[in-house]
């Protein structure tokens, strides 16, 4: 080899050299590999009625004087109205005699999966709801217990490898509470899973309800829970909220999960035991946790609380309002316990007849007003249809919680006072600038640097574009 072949052939040997150092360390090599590319997390799809869904929980028993079926369909224009899209109704079935509470027991000791609490009416009343619903563009959800019966259901005697057992081989209430009315199931057990499976779907076939409320959801094991999601959309689209606060649920199994961390943390802040920065901590965790589409169950009520703990008014007083409007223009999924929406001052019974002192309420008034502007504002709407929550940085960030919600179509910018003296703040970061509305009070104006703000006492201000 002469000495200009020489060269020539160590060009050549340096320039592929250099050639695959690049392909290695800087270029992205000709053939994708999937282990690299992130994949969706949440692979079920919402039913399209809940992009502006709002949640009501019906307590049957204490929703009026009859306590039936047929009085809630009586009062569902006037839910319409409120701006109501999804009625839950806690559990329906017969209860469960044997070691019960108090004198009419609780709905949540199940008797029998595949029938009706004759004290509620009967099944084809419970059909006349659902359609009277659906003919109002409403829909219904039932509470579904997954994770006990009651002692006296039959699958006790018939089935009793389906229950799980204590030390001593016993029947057993879930163990470390005071449940002391129902016993556990075992989900080791392939027939009961299907046995569960078939009773949930029967309701969906016979009444045409559209999903469920799942109760102690994360006592139940996940995989079962996503197979009967898969069963249940066979027959229509579902809606399912567990009783849970788990990233996992959101996966394959549950549209929402609830949010209890949001509840005792404005619990907390309300009552001078927290400050904002654990509820910065909570939006922290909802946005870099949890996936944009799982819809967090927000509300400063349910049947746990308004019956055994306190009332919103007990609860959270003077700040009860700011914490409502939070609930609704923050993210989540908003719901209302029955009563509230009049102002309901007591606990209500769980064990008894306690029906709920109906009156108009301010609070409705309220409520209606954020629903109205949750349907219209799509930066509110749920999940991966709303916009993320973008906080503002302003002068009495311990006081005021202060956040943009926008997307290209709309923009809603809120600040809330969490204390009991009027603030006035400037903005100090954050995109905040523009033209907005007052969506309560209606006045117009610029919001730049330089304005200053004044949120009355345990006050709040929604603007919007």
């Amino acid at each position: 080899m002469n000495k200009a072949t020489m060269v020539l052939f160590w060009v050549i040997v340096s320039a592929v050299l250099v050639a695959c150092a690049t392909t290695n360390h800087s270029q992205s090599p000709a053939v994708v590999d999937d282990r690299y590319e992130p994949q969706p997390y949440v692979t079920l799809e919402h039913p399209e009625w809940t992009r502006s869904a709002t949640i009501y929980q019906v307590n049957t028993r204490q929703f009026s004087e009859e306590g039936t079926f047929a009085a809630v369909q009586r009062e569902l224009p006037r839910l319409k109205d409120l701006g109501i899209d999804i009625l839950w109704l806690m559990p329906i079935h017969p209860i469960g005699v044997q070691n019960r509470k108090g004198t009419l027991g609780s709905p949540y000791s199940v008797r029998d999966y595949f029938g009706v609490n004759p004290e509620f009416g009967t099944l084809d009343d419970l059909k006349a709801l659902v359609r009277a619903a659906h003919a109002l563009d409403m829909y219904v959800i039932l509470d579904w217990v997954a994770n006990h019966t009651a002692w006296d259901n039959p699958m006790r005697d018939d089935h009793p490898d389906w229950y799980e057992r204590d030390y001593k081989g016993d029947f057993r209430p879930t163990p470390w509470w005071d449940w002391s009315d129902i016993i556990d199931l075992d989900y080791s057990q392939p027939e009961l899973r299907r046995y569960m499976t078939e009773a949930m779907k029967y309701w969906v076939r016979e009444a045409d309800i559209d999903g469920y409320r799942c109760d102690v959801a994360g006592f139940v094991p996940v995989d079962f829970w996503e197979n009967v999601r898969g069963e249940l959309d066979e027959i229509k689209p579902v809606f399912m909220l567990a009783e849970w606060e788990s990233r996992d649920l959101h996966a394959q199994a549950f549209d929402a999960t609830y949010a209890w961390s949001w509840y005792e943390t404005v619990y907390e802040i309300v009552n001078g035991k927290a400050t904002l920065d654990k509820l910065f901590v909570y939006y922290s965790w909802r946005e870099s946790a949890y996936p944009k589409e799982a819809f967090r169950l927000v509300g400063i009520s349910n049947h746990d609380v308004n019956a055994w703990e306190h009332t919103p008014m007990q609860a959270f007083g003077a700040a009860m309002d700011a914490v409502i409007v939070l609930s609704v223009v923050g993210d989540g999924i908003p719901m209302i316990y029955n009563g509230q929406e009049a102002g309901n001052e007591k606990q209500l019974a769980f064990f008894e007849k306690d029906p709920i002192e109906w009156r108009e309420h301010p609070t409705g008034d309220l409520y209606r007003k954020l629903f109205a502007l949750k349907k219209v504002n799509t930066a509110l709407w749920n999940g991966q249809w709303g916009a993320t929550m973008v906080r503002i940085w302003n002068s009495a960030p311990n006081k005021v919680l202060s956040f943009v919600r926008e997307n290209e179509q709309d923009k809603v910018f809120a600040l809330i006072n969490f204390s009991p003296d009027k603030q006035s703040v400037t903005l100090l970061d954050g995109p905040f600038g523009g033209t907005y509305r007052d969506y309560f009070s209606g006045e117009s104006f610029t919001v730049s640097a330089d304005t200053e703000l004044v949120i009355p006492p345990w006050g709040y201000r929604v603007l919007v574009q």
